[in-house]
């Protein structure tokens, strides 16, 4: 990381015509806490928190590792929201409208995960993230550079989701 972080600022410092962000995905653990230490986390530009691991915990435990996780300083964006893999895993069983709600209260972003095997907020909770005032993130989840182009996906859940450009980070300029 500290490698990747001096070869982002090198270019930030001789590129003016793009910015480079420092970011990663941590794993919310178990307890809420997010994998990496603070003095890791304080060094990026943004942090996706998500779920990788545990996905059965009962309702009330896994609703509460969310919601702790989404109180650091340090979650930027709440990552594919549910966990949910179509035609394959179902999502955490978790009050979805809570967490707009908590997302809206904290300022963590709510990721719209593109990816066509996730479709991650469902779009039926997407004029309700709206209503509350929680931005939404379009992120492709791509592995490699092909998957860049499945971001296609999420503009049009998100439009499916009364989503407009006003309530989508992407849309921002870098300052904002």
């Amino acid at each position: 990381m500290h490698r990747q972080w001096e070869i982002i600022d090198a270019l930030n410092e001789r590129e003016k015509d793009f910015y480079i962000f420092k970011g990663i995905e941590s794993d919310i653990l178990p307890d809420g806490s997010l994998d990496y230490d603070e003095e890791i986390l304080k060094r990026f530009d943004f942090v996706i928190a998500s779920i990788h691991s545990n996905f059965n915990l009962k309702r009330n435990e896994q609703h509460a590792r969310i919601l702790k996780a989404m109180e650091s300083p340090y979650a930027t964006i709440l990552g594919h929201p549910t966990g949910r893999l179509l035609l394959s895993r179902d999502g955490y069983d978790i009050d979805m409208r809570d967490v707009i709600d908590a997302a809206a209260g904290t300022g963590t972003i709510i990721e719209l995960n593109a990816s066509p095997y996730r479709l991650d907020i469902d779009w039926r909770h997407l004029k309700y993230a709206k209503e509350k005032g929680a931005l939404i993130s379009i992120n492709p989840d791509a592995h490699a550079a092909a998957g860049l182009a499945e971001i296609f996906y999420g503009v049009g859940i998100a439009r499916k989701g009364w989503q407009e450009k006003k309530d989508i980070l992407n849309t921002r300029t870098a300052p904002r």
